[in-house]
């Protein structure tokens, strides 16, 4: 197994200069995406040594008082979520801090003003680089499954993509 392909806990984090925070709940379908994507990138993507990926799910918020309180923070965040921000299904896009939609999945979601808050501290005081890269959500259904929707699915890979070329540049 390749050393670099294990999941980061948050005792490493002093030691990564870029954190992946992969963001949902994979009991509610669609909001399961953050998850799914850092799961692909420990399987099939060779991260370099200063990178580090965490399927936060829906602690994310507790992630980033840690980090928030740590001596050395990482210079850059990037945060990969499912929302609904009324983009067509599948579309993936950046969000800045203060877009980040107000309406919540369930009560741990990142959307919350704690969270939204510490992202901005993060950013302003400990001047921590912070990207959000979200997914349009197609679906979030109103009882538990793990059934994520094939659109949401198939728009794993681009953000694979689009994350490595974001920690190679």
């Amino acid at each position: 197994m390749n050393q670099r392909n294990y999941k980061t806990g948050i005792a490493d984090i002093p030691g990564k200069n870029i954190l992946i925070l992969g963001c949902g709940n994979i009991l509610f379908g669609d909001d399961g995406f953050g998850p799914l994507v850092t799961e692909e990138l420990l399987k099939n993507y060779n991260l370099p040594e200063n990178v580090g990926v965490i399927n936060a799910g829906t602690s994310v918020r507790n992630i980033l008082f840690d980090i928030a309180l740590f001596e050395k923070k990482p210079g850059k965040i990037i945060i990969v979520d499912a929302v609904d921000a009324g983009k067509k299904p599948g579309e993936i896009f950046e969000l800045s801090i203060d877009e980040i939609p107000e309406k919540k999945i369930d009560d741990f979601s990142m959307h919350q003003l704690p969270t939204s808050n510490l992202l901005k501290e993060l950013k302003d005081l400990c001047k921590v680089n912070v990207t959000i890269i979200a997914c349009q959500i197609e679906n979030i259904p109103e009882e538990v499954t793990t059934s994520i929707s094939k659109i949401i699915t198939d728009a794993i890979p681009e953000v694979c993509k689009r994350i490595n070329e974001i920690i190679s540049a």
